[in-house]
């Protein structure tokens, strides 16, 4: 039997499925048939550390319902992130799937721990906010997975 490296971690099920596009507007159209109406934001993340080094990003995404699971769309506008990264290596496609937590920082040391490698991070204090994107070993097709903690605004 294939071990659930998701059980083990006391991870929840994966709440969220991310696409990286090019043209976030004209994906809407075929996701909006798909999945219905999409809710669109623009925003800038600065400072994020971003292999190592402290990098901005401003990115166009949609979000929208597929049952529980929340499919997002993001679209690079500049800067550089790991949606950057992929669309220039590999184009269009499925990005990363997340996991909602109270604390990502167990499971975070874990997937360290088993080879999985911190690539991009950051914490919004004023909205109590914090996420990791963790890249997987490449001999294991080096998935990316996305820790998520929300805990509203400091007290």
């Amino acid at each position: 039997m294939t071990p659930n490296l998701a059980s083990e971690l006391g991870l929840p099920p994966v709440d969220q499925v991310a696409w990286v596009v090019h043209d976030l507007e004209r994906t809407l159209e075929t996701f909006g048939a798909l999945f219905g109406e999409f809710q669109t934001m623009e925003h800038s993340i600065e400072g994020a550390n971003y292999r190592g080094r402290k990098a901005d990003v401003t990115l166009k995404m949609g979000f929208g319902r597929s049952g529980p699971l929340e499919i997002e769309l993001i679209q690079v506008v500049s800067g550089e992130s790991p949606h950057s990264e992929m669309l220039e290596k590999h184009g269009e496609g499925i990005h990363h799937v997340r996991f909602k937590l109270d604390d990502i920082d167990p499971p975070l040391a874990k997937l360290r721990e088993l080879g999985f490698e911190l690539i991009w991070s950051h914490a919004i204090p004023q909205v109590g906010a914090r996420w990791a994107y963790l890249e997987g070993p490449k001999e294991h097709g080096g998935a990316l997975v996305e820790l998520y903690e929300l805990n509203g605004p400091p007290g």
